[in-house]
């Protein structure tokens, strides 16, 4: 019974102890052009579905990344006007090299343009495309199936969140910022992470207050396995969040990385049996949900480089001396 007694306890301290995992979820100083001003490991390529009437030129200008200045800002409605949306923008900006953090490295550089008057707003900062969770990257034959934006905004395994962390760098502004994330199931859920009234780095940290660091208190239960699909998150962008009461026009901020500390969905073992090999559900769930991301994404990429034809460009500018009003005499 002693014996008994001294080996149950010893598994309760292992069960209490840490089973967290942490990972990358993205690292925005890698996302850094590094061909064909594309990054090259995220480039997707939506060529595919412009059909046959483009050239050859015009197809490769239809490859999309994940590299910085490729993200977008998307303003609330109440603040969605042309000026607005003008002076709202992401860069790709450099920390000098004598900085305190992150030392020469290429971060995520936002502006937005709030509305002047009271009104409660927010932007949105998205990825050029919805990232795929389940990609494969062309032309690599050695990467994982389906491994391509791993730790580019996806997350396997990941079973209940245990906290979030931001780095950011703040210029005092009042403003909050939330990650926005999203399940295997296609659930979003937008998580709060703090204010942006500091000067300076700072890790703004979100801790689940919902987690149970001790088993005994943990709901356990047995879950299908295969063929469900791989428990995981993606990124699906940031929330800078503007109150009514606070002072309008630009907000400036900065962003380098989003970690993630969280408990394994499953613990990867040696099976007896190759499920996935033999039946193959999961490659083809995938493949099918891939190819629809693919068509649909594809389709707003194509009608954005038909849009960028039509539109005026420097070279249709005013001759300045044909512009000027004619020179008149007096007498």
């Amino acid at each position: 019974m002693k014996r008994f007694n001294m080996i149950l306890g010893m598994t309760l301290a292992l069960a209490t102890a840490g089973f967290a995992e942490q990972g990358t979820l993205i690292d925005f100083s890698l996302l850094v052009p590094d061909q064909d001003n594309l990054h090259a490991a995220t480039a997707v390529d939506f060529s595919k579905q412009a059909g046959t009437s483009y050239t050859a030129e015009e197809k490769a200008a239809m490859k999309v990344s994940l590299s910085i200045d490729s993200w977008e800002v998307e303003l609330a409605s109440s603040a969605k006007t042309v000026g607005n949306t003008t002076n709202s923008m992401v860069r790709a900006s450099e920390v000098k090299g004598d900085a305190s953090k992150f030392a020469g490295s290429k971060v995520m550089g936002v502006r937005v343009h709030f509305p002047e008057y009271a009104v409660n707003s927010y932007a949105f900062i998205k990825p050029p495309f919805e990232i795929p969770a389940y990609a494969t990257q062309e032309g690599n034959t050695e990467a994982k199936p389906g491994s391509q934006f791993d730790g580019f905004g996806v997350i396997k395994n990941v079973g209940v969140i245990k906290s979030i962390q931001l780095n950011a760098l703040g210029r005092n502004f009042p403003n909050g910022v939330s990650v926005v994330l999203e399940d295997q199931n296609g659930v979003e859920q937008q998580v709060f992470i703090g204010y942006m009234n500091f000067d300076g780095w700072k890790a703004l940290q979100w801790n689940n207050p919902n987690y149970q660091s001790d088993v005994r208190n943990r709901e356990l239960y047995h879950s299908p396995l295969y063929p469900k699909s791989s428990p995981m998150v993606k990124l699906k962008g940031l929330i800078i969040h503007r109150d009514s009461s606070q002072e309008g026009g630009d907000f400036i901020s900065y962003f380098k990385d989003i970690k993630v500390i969280y408990d394994l969905a499953v613990i990867e073992k040696n099976v007896d049996v190759d499920d996935e090999g033999i039946w193959g559900i999961l490659q083809k769930r995938e493949e099918e949900s891939r190819n629809y991301e693919l068509a649909r994404l594809g389709n707003l990429q194509v009608l954005r480089k038909l849009e960028v034809l039509k539109m005026a460009t420097d070279k249709d500018a005013f001759d300045a001396e044909a512009a000027a009003p004619a020179a008149t005499t007096t007498n």
